[in-house]
């Protein structure tokens, strides 16, 4: 390792930005990077670790730096100007990436939905039973410079997953997401083609989703799911407000008992793809099996707290398929409670390309509350308002105000979920700070 090279993340709070400078942080490598003043969850294990943030300024780009671009910033902003005024290497953080894992056996995990998820469950297991490195996409990375296993989330965005040319692929659906880049589902799938055709050992597929049993490929396909007909199946489910219990039968063969702390069909097919993996690597599947309950989530999935009675849970669902995932998770957990739904579109495009679907599952809570859609450096404004959403949900009953969340005072005792990819976690705040004060006055 060249202890003199220092990298330098532009963009250093995006979620894989900061796993990845994490990862080279604990390798041994001098790491700094900047970004935008405001505060974002990815920046507290940073600040842990005493990794160097700048705000945005060409002056932060000096002689010796290796530059690693954020995917979300153009040739045009003004470090990566700098960085090639000076001369210095500037590199993408996907082709990064798709350099490195190849000195591990790597297994990318991707999918429309649960990439993040799969990747957590995947990288608590095999961590504990093997040295591994991992980057999640809620920002967490861990390095080991003679890692065997080299586990990552795949993102498919502008196919920037193609980057990866990995060992494994696990591959959790197919769905039409991202409008603003993908045309079509076809444009979807032809993406998620490639990137399996580009795999070199083998793909394991959720065989429940009916996109990806077309998949191409021309390493192994192993099918894992809930149906009849996969390779890997869970059979004999029990779903209780303690989470889900399964057997597995591998080729119709029994294979063991397995049991994870979460809830909803989607973390049983999650699960079922780590034990997949683990049964092709030949790992103790006993081992398996107590890794697996021992699992406590990843960042913003399903996140809870309870304050007085009132349940809090934070999820990055801004997806219809998500949204509902989630809601049917919050109904195994609290199945005698009212759920309530507080969601905050991200980006304009996806929200008017899946209005109705929206619609449809955010009207399966209880009560629905919605906020302002969010705007991002991707997209400032759209053909489509909040007030277009509210309007097709029944049992919504009002837009919330950033500075005003007073009307959800009105759920104390429920089960109050905020979903969003933008910044919906003002409101939980808002939202805790307000039952928090209550509380004190009660007392």
């Amino acid at each position: 390792m060249n202890q003199e090279l220092i990298y330098h993340f532009v963009g250093i709070k995006g979620s894989g930005m900061s796993a990845l400078a994490l990862i080279l942080h604990e390798e041994g490598y001098k790491v700094q990077g900047s970004d935008v003043k405001k505060y974002f969850f990815t920046q507290q294990r940073l600040e842990e670790e005493n990794i160097p943030v700048f705000e945005f300024s060409a002056d932060n780009i000096t002689e010796g730096l290796t530059i690693i671009a954020g995917n979300a910033f153009p040739d045009s902003h003004e470090e990566i100007v700098r960085a090639k005024e000076l001369g210095l290497e500037v590199v993408r953080y996907h082709d990064f990436i798709g350099g490195k894992i190849k000195k591990y056996k790597s297994v990318a995990v991707t999918g429309s939905h649960g990439k993040t998820s799969t990747t957590g469950l995947l990288a608590h297991v095999i961590s504990q039973m093997e040295a591994t490195s991992y980057l999640i996409g809620d920002g967490t990375g861990h390095g080991i410079e003679d890692a065997k296993y080299f586990m990552l989330e795949a993102c498919e965005y502008q196919r920037h997953f193609l980057a990866y040319e990995a060992d494994y692929a696990i591959i959790t659906n197919i769905d039409f997401d991202h409008p603003d880049y993908y045309k079509s589902i076809d444009d979807v799938a032809e993406a998620f083609d490639s990137f399996a055709l580009q795999t070199s050992k083998r793909v394991i597929a959720c065989g429940d989703d009916e996109l990806l049993q077309e998949l191409k490929s021309t390493v192994p396909v192993t099918y894992y799911g809930l149906n009849d007909g996969n390779d890997v199946q869970a059979r004999n489910v029990v779903k209780d407000t303690s989470g889900s219990a399964f057997d597995v039968y591998i080729d119709g063969e029994y294979h063991y008992k397995f049991k994870v702390p979460a809830y909803g069909d989607h973390n049983i097919q999650n699960a079922l793809s780590v034990i997949t993996l683990a049964y092709f690597e030949d790992l103790d599947k006993k081992e398996v099996a107590k890794h697996l309950a021992s699992f406590q989530g990843v960042k913003r999935r399903f996140s809870e707290k309870v304050i007085s009675d009132t349940v809090l849970i934070d999820d990055y669902a801004h997806h219809p398929a998500e949204i509902q995932a989630t809601i049917d998770a919050a109904r195994q957990k609290y199945p005698d409670r009212k759920i309530i739904a507080v969601f905050q579109p991200h980006t304009f495009t996806r929200t008017v390309a899946l209005l109705s679907e929206f619609a449809e599952t955010l009207s399966q809570a209880d009560s629905v509350y919605l906020s302002a859609i969010f705007t991002s450096a991707r997209e400032q404004e759209g053909e489509v308002d909040i007030q277009d959403l509210f309007d097709k949900i029944p049992n919504a009953e009002g837009i919330l105000l950033e500075e005003d969340v007073s009307p959800l005072l009105d759920h104390k005792g429920d089960v109050v979920i905020f979903m969003g990819a933008g910044d919906i976690q003002k409101f939980e705040v808002a939202y805790q700070e307000l039952l928090t004060s209550q509380e004190k006055t009660r007392h």
